[in-house]
């Protein structure tokens, strides 16, 4: 970066010409100046980019005077953050009162002191200076602790998939449908995301279920079904109430997605759009992925036989309303499959619970 590119910019609000002849032999050597002689123009000059690192503003204009271009500025989220020092010949307590109530830094008292302009001046840039290297520092910190507490999300769910044997891309390619289903639907990007990122945690209650159970090779009695059904619940008490939306989230996905659209699913046998949305979503990710992949006691189902049961559970098993977007969307769903397709070794294991068919999924 050249010098010139370097040089902090001052933005000078005044009416008198001489007023800002005098600023400008102060400040001009060692700042990029804009200069406004109307509370207009200075709203004006503040939104070009780069937008000034300072503004010294004047009170007395006629027109629109300095307290409510200050008002202005501080309302708007992108120019809110600009320092102002405010020009007065005015030096009541009370109209200083007013000038910091609305987010004004500081005052210079006219007929102005030109050590005391560039010690203000030099002070206000270097706090803000400081103040911009300090959010910067927070919006690292709480990126990396946001990066931490999902990769803490993601290896539980890992674990709760090593728990019940199968391979760990599962949670992956389900976790990308959740969330590609979920902006198909309308959800935002960042809901979306939260989606990704606690839909691998769906499985978690089954570190609660008895070895026997879970690993059993063969076809689950009715006692042991009933014991398999608690994974839902037992999911929902590993992960608890938290008011962080990934764990709020992976909760309501944990206990619903064995949901169904015809309220014949389990825990709670809801139906319809009593099931909440992450977890009618996470019913069809579920299931597509169970049916068409590679597990050691059966091979994957062909794409368009595990399309076909899709479409057929479509207001039974289903949210008919998120099959139609499943549909929509399968070129880009066949690309998750793709991208996170499992590798060569699979683990033993049994039968997974889709809820569709024991045998199937």
């Amino acid at each position: 970066m050249d010098q010139e590119a370097a040089r902090k910019c001052i933005l000078i609000v005044d009416d008198t010409p001489e007023n800002i002849d005098v600023l400008l032999g102060i400040l001009g050597e060692q700042y990029k100046i804009r200069i406004a002689l109307n509370g207009e123009k200075a709203l004006a000059l503040a939104t070009v980019e780069p937008p000034p690192d300072l503004i010294l503003l004047d009170i007395m204009m006629p027109g629109m005077n300095g307290y409510e271009v200050c008002r202005r500025l501080k309302g708007d989220v992108a120019l809110s953050s600009i320092p102002v020092i405010f020009l007065t010949a005015k030096g009541k307590d009370e109209d200083e009162a007013m000038g910091f109530a609305l987010g004004a830094v500081d005052y210079i008292t006219k007929p102005v002191s030109p050590p005391v302009v560039k010690a203000r001046v030099e002070t206000h840039l270097a706090l803000d200076d400081q103040k911009c290297h300090l959010e910067s520092l927070v919006r690292e910190r709480t990126a990396q602790l946001k990066k931490t507490r999902l990769q803490i999300i993601r290896r539980l769910g890992v674990a709760a998939e090593f728990k019940d044997n199968e391979t760990g891309m599962h949670i992956m390619r389900m976790s990308h449908v959740c969330q590609l289903l979920g902006k198909a639907h309308g959800l935002r990007d960042e809901h979306a995301e939260v989606l990704l990122n606690a839909s691998p945690m769906h499985d978690i209650g089954k570190i609660g279920i008895p070895d026997d159970i879970l690993l059993k090779p063969g076809r689950l009695d009715t006692e042991e079904w009933h014991v398999m059904q608690k994974h839902t619940i037992k999911g929902a008490l590993i992960l608890g109430q938290h008011s962080s939306e990934p764990l709020k989230t992976a909760r309501l996905v944990a206990l619903t997605h064995h949901e169904k659209w015809n309220g014949e699913g389990y825990p709670e046998g809801l139906a319809g759009d009593d099931i909440p949305l992450a977890g009618r979503i996470a019913a069809i990710a579920d299931v597509y992925d169970a049916l068409i992949s590679k597990r050691p006691y059966k091979d994957p189902w062909p794409q368009d036989k595990a399309v076909d049961l899709i479409r057929g559970e479509a207001g039974k098993h289903f949210d008919p309303d998120l099959v139609a977007l499943f549909l929509k969307h399968l070129p880009e769903i066949e690309r998750i499959s793709v991208r996170y397709a499992d590798g060569e070794e699979l683990r033993p294991g049994r039968q997974a619970e889709s809820g569709v068919n024991e045998e199937t999924t």
